[in-house]
């Protein structure tokens, strides 16, 4: 079910930095349900319709104050085919589910983030990624897309069928249609090692090429105030490696959740305290290495709560937007204990894919929930416009139209699209207007 607030009214996101009171929302189960929905409750009534996953989106990008639709109710498998290596799924299906329907059929997907309650559909739309800067955002992963669009017309598109159309769904923030099943592109099943290890950060700058060249997947986290990181390196393996239970309960469980739950809440109530907890959070960085198929190993259970902005910047920018983080750092002093997290994503040619073009370094900044955010974020989000960096869709982020139509050079071309599939414009909601076409 969706995610409610606590007087059971209104639909609040993951984190409670978005609060809408839908008139109507739906659950359809068919395709037909979902065209049904679109023709007379949205058509008819001259309604707009907004489609939420798991609510992971720390924008107002799925809100709706009219009609929400959820596509919890199509979730699965609808066909598997082991020799080209391919499947059509639901596009309400839950990573951590799909993973494992995936694995029972000796599949797996190429890649994925750290985190798996999303839906798939959720995941591609908002350019959703791992890391891996050989390896694209999910959305790459994607082959084949139904949709159901503003006239309540079902569409199948491929790159063969639809070359144009399909570039702009497969990053679409959902305004081009109900995306009701996604064909993926797989490979067999296969294990992966992780390693968790704690360096200077200067060492880590220094050595990013060589973690870079060497790693299949490669990120890390730095903390505020602290000389200490977190590496974290992933690459193929043989054989999954049985684990220290009571170990990993210990470091997943106690220390990156509970405790790290613990000092976050003492932050809100003392923020001064927050450089102190960086510092001690740095310093008890886990030491590990593991091994198991790939899809239990990319997701890290998340049970602390946070607002988050990312974005995406040329590869090469990563070391000097760092220095320039820091230095901001030191010189306002913000009250920040989450770790900032870094990555790299391969180039594709989704034309709203803030990867679009050019290989890239994503870098995350978190806030404890309930914690004052904007000023540190704004700040953040300065240096990152000084580098060409692209906001990631689902996470917070101040840019409009007027700002985006700049840094993407298919814009106008993804408008035009989104006006044929769209002409209603049925799927703008108040926010999507201002995000995409100036209000």
């Amino acid at each position: 079910m969706l995610p409610m607030s606590e007087n059971r009214k209104s639909w609040t996101n993951w984190s409670g930095s978005v609060i809408a009171d839908p008139e109507l929302i739906r659950y359809p189960k068919t395709i037909d349900e979902v065209v049904e929905i679109v023709r007379n409750e949205c058509l008819k009534r001259g309604k707009y319709l907004r489609v939420v996953g798991s609510a992971h989106s720390f924008t107002a990008v799925a809100a709706s104050d009219q009609v929400l639709m959820s596509l919890d109710g199509m979730q699965g498998l609808v066909s598997v085919d082991a020799a080209q290596q391919t499947a059509v799924v639901w596009a309400g299906t839950k990573l951590k589910r799909l993973g494992e329907l995936l694995h029972e059929e000796g599949l797996a997907q190429e890649n994925l983030g750290d985190i798996d309650v999303q839906s798939i559909a959720g995941a591609i739309s908002t350019g959703t990624h791992g890391s891996g800067v050989r390896l694209g955002s999910m959305a790459t992963q994607v082959i084949g897309i139904t949709v159901v669009n503003g006239l309540g017309e079902v569409m199948e598109c491929t790159l063969q069928s639809h070359p144009e159309l399909f570039r702009a769904l497969q990053v679409s923030l959902g305004t081009l249609g109900i995306i009701v099943q996604v064909k993926l592109r797989l490979r067999k099943a296969y294990v992966l090692s992780y390693e968790s290890k704690r360096m200077a950060l200067t060492d880590c700058l220094t050595s990013l090429p060589h973690f870079i060249k060497e790693n299949r997947h490669f990120e890390f986290f730095w903390f505020p105030y602290a000389e200490t990181c977190q590496v974290k390196l992933m690459n193929e393996a043989d054989d999954p490696i049985p684990t220290n239970k009571v170990l990993e309960y210990v470091n997943e469980k106690l220390i990156e959740n509970t405790l790290f739950g613990l000092l976050s809440g003492f932050c809100k109530i003392i923020p001064t305290a927050s450089a102190t907890i960086s510092r001690l959070s740095a310093s008890s960085v886990p030491v590990m290495t593991k091994a198991n198929f790939s899809h239990r190993i990319f997701a890290t259970e998340r049970t602390v709560r946070f607002n988050e902005m990312e974005y995406s910047l040329p590869k090469e920018a990563m070391t000097s937007v760092i220095r320039e983080m820091r230095e901001a750092m030191e010189r306002e002093r913000f009250h920040v204990h989450f770790p900032i997290e870094c990555r790299y994503v391969a180039a594709d040619d989704i034309w709203l894919s803030p990867a679009y073009g050019r290989d890239s370094a994503y870098i995350a900044v978190h806030m404890y929930k309930g914690m004052p955010y904007k000023r540190y974020f704004e700040v953040m989000e300065q240096i990152f416009l000084r580098y060409e960096g692209r906001p990631h869709w689902g996470k917070m982020h101040t840019l409009k139209a007027a700002n985006l139509v700049k840094r993407y050079p298919q814009w106008q071309e993804f408008a035009e699209i989104r006006k044929q599939m769209d002409p209603n414009d049925l799927f703008m909601s108040p926010y999507l207007r201002e995000l995409l076409t100036n209000g």
